[in-house]
């Protein structure tokens, strides 16, 4: 028995998140089925990021145990060949029988893509949220430097998560503007449900004029969902890195 690892890229769009739903089709839900037809046994994938409904990855971690024979560098081709368009493996290998990518320090960075323009332009209607509402990216960026640090986010926590511990690292948050696309890129140790995607809000909302770039502290210590910005659609977030440290 040996455990391998997969690097997976995916486009989320037709997808009820990464985590087995009864309801829906799912990104682990897809590659346990895959791969128990290509390895003709039942296999069960671990993920590192258990990424919501609609949202996107260029390199999320699954580990699953098997008996093939296979060479493990070889399994990415063999499954590749299995999947729908929308998902990839982008490299496989054997590691430690012991390795849990939820069990070990890591980084992740998302990025949360925004396209800013009069119109919106359909080919980027999948992988952007879109709006005409002008932006104050000097402010977007006063305030994301608030976020940076070891804080108590719970404020930037979606109600239905039952994680007790809300406390979080926050390495970097960066606002960057190229033509059309507004990106947030925020890198940490580890993320609560929906956390990048409500931080997005509340920048949203900042550089909207509706929400003041020092008021950012006082949302983080009220510990309230209420406090902070909307949760900003699915569409514009990707898991963009994943570095094991």
């Amino acid at each position: 028995m040996k455990r391998i690892m997969l690097t997976v890229a995916y486009d989320g769009t037709a997808y009820h998140g990464w985590q087995v739903q009864p309801n829906g089709e799912t990104i682990e839900g897809v590659l346990n089925r895959c791969l128990s037809d290509l390895l003709q046994e039942k296999i069960e994938v671990t993920g590192a990021s258990r990424t919501d409904s609609g949202v996107h990855a260029l390199c999320n971690i699954a580990v699953f145990d098997t008996d093939t024979s296979i060479p493990p560098q070889k399994l990415a081709y063999a499954l590749n060949a299995r999947l729908p368009d929308d998902i990839r493996i982008q490299a496989s290998k054997e590691t430690a029988p012991d390795f849990h990518p939820r069990h070990c320090d890591s980084r992740k960075t998302y990025e949360y893509r925004i396209y800013h323009a009069q119109v919106p332009m359909p080919t980027e209607r999948l992988y952007t949220y879109f709006t005409y509402t002008p932006l104050k990216l000097e402010k977007m960026r006063e305030a994301a430097a608030h976020f940076v640090g070891t804080h108590d986010f719970k404020s930037f926590c979606n109600t239905d998560s039952q994680v007790q511990d809300t406390v979080r690292q926050i390495e970097s948050v960066e606002v960057m503007e190229n033509g059309s696309r507004i990106t947030l890129r925020v890198a940490g140790r580890g993320f609560l449900y929906n956390m990048v995607r409500i931080m997005a809000g509340t920048l949203l909302e900042v550089g909207r004029g509706h929400i003041e770039p020092e008021e950012i502290p006082r949302i983080i210590e009220a510990r309230d969902r209420d406090a902070a910005g909307p949760t900003a659609p699915a569409c514009g977030l990707t898991l963009v890195k994943y570095e094991f440290l």
